[in-house]
């Protein structure tokens, strides 16, 4: 059976159906072969708290075709319990001769034991096909478990100079209302939406998501602003304040060069068990979030319009370097035509 990447994209493709709903877990989906190489079954991880891939896909089977068999999946297979039983254990139980891997899972209670006690029962192990692809998928997953903190994702609207404003902070609207629509749909990939005082007293934004951060060192927000309305609402301020709203939590952060230190407040969020962020913000914002090694991706909508306007507000303004070698660099990772605009996006994972 020689088609392994062919099946492994299929794997791919079922686990994005799990999107937005499984966090913290990662995105997984399997597909089940008879000894004779053809597909009998398939799933995928639906939901955080209910069956993984390997156990919606086995569990579907009733009458003993899939021993000698062979289940491919993104993921390494999980070793532990957890809110289910270890999947190893079932495709052991159900007399799986060979099991292909996508990648390994890195989380310290799996970390290659899925892996091992497979081995250890005698089943054939192929590991590592479409590594990247599938490290790409949970690239979430992945971030959290090595990096310790949630991964960030960045998103800017700009005219084909890199404006995101004129001199008066003029800014609507300068994407088309298809672009702003694709950006409701990214902002439900995430955890949480962050934002600053700067862009809630601008545009007072409603920003409907379950989770909302706002970076408001100052407490300058009204806090009858639109986005206080909706969803949980974790206050990043350095003031002392007694908000008595049943919805807001307030996180005190770190104060470093008058700014708040973004580093320790991921680490501060990542305990709140916030796992992945869009950050909808400023220039500046933006740029520190870059300056400070955060900014995992980028979603740039660009639209073809050109202010030429000198003193019109640039996208990222974080730092000041003299020369284009100490740039931080990405990779164009897709390009997306939401006519008349373009969604590049950017990252730096892998």
């Amino acid at each position: 059976m020689e088609n392994y990447e062919k099946l492994m994209k299929r794997c791919i493709s079922l686990a994005k159906k799990g999107m937005g709903r499984t966090s913290p877990n990662p995105m997984v989906g399997c597909v089940v072969l008879n000894k004779s190489g053809q597909i009998i079954s398939e799933g995928y991880h639906h939901k955080y708290g209910e069956n993984h891939a390997e156990r919606d896909a086995l569990l579907k089977l009733k009458n003993g075709e899939e021993k000698g068999g062979t289940l491919v999946v993104n993921l390494e297979p999980c070793s532990h319990y957890g809110k289910t039983p270890p999947c190893a254990d079932l495709i052991i139980e159900r007399g799986i001769k060979k099991v292909i891997i996508g990648c390994k899972d890195n989380n310290p209670k799996v970390n290659g034991g899925g892996i091992k006690k497979l081995k250890s029962a005698g089943i054939e192990i192929v590991e590592n096909v479409l590594k990247n692809e599938c490290r790409k998928l949970n690239e979430v997953f992945f971030t959290n478990i090595e990096k310790k903190r949630p991964f960030i994702a960045l998103k800017t609207a700009t005219t084909i100079d890199g404006k995101i404003s004129t001199s008066t902070g003029d800014s609507k609207w300068i994407t088309s209302q298809k672009a702003r629509n694709f950006s409701k749909i990214l902002r439900q990939k995430y955890d949480a939406i962050l934002t600053s005082s700067n862009t809630i007293i601008a545009d007072n934004p409603r920003m409907i998501h379950s989770k909302k951060i706002i970076l408001d060192n100052n407490l300058r927000t009204d806090l009858t602003s639109d986005i206080y309305k909706n969803g949980e609402i974790f206050l990043v301020t350095s003031k002392k304040t007694n908000i008595d709203f049943p919805n807001v939590t307030v996180i005190n952060p770190i104060i470093k060069d008058n700014n708040i230190d973004l580093n320790e407040l991921m680490t501060k969020l990542y305990e709140h068990e916030i796992r992945s962020v869009f950050v909808e913000a400023g220039s500046v914002l933006s740029g520190s979030f870059i300056k400070n090694g955060l900014a995992d991706k980028i979603y740039h909508f660009i639209a073809p319009k050109i202010l030429n306007d000198n003193s019109g507000k640039s996208c990222f303004s974080g730092d000041n370097i003299s020369k284009v070698s100490e740039s931080v660099i990405y990779k164009v990772d897709s390009v997306k035509r939401l006519s008349p605009d373009v969604l590049i996006t950017y990252t730096n994972f892998l």
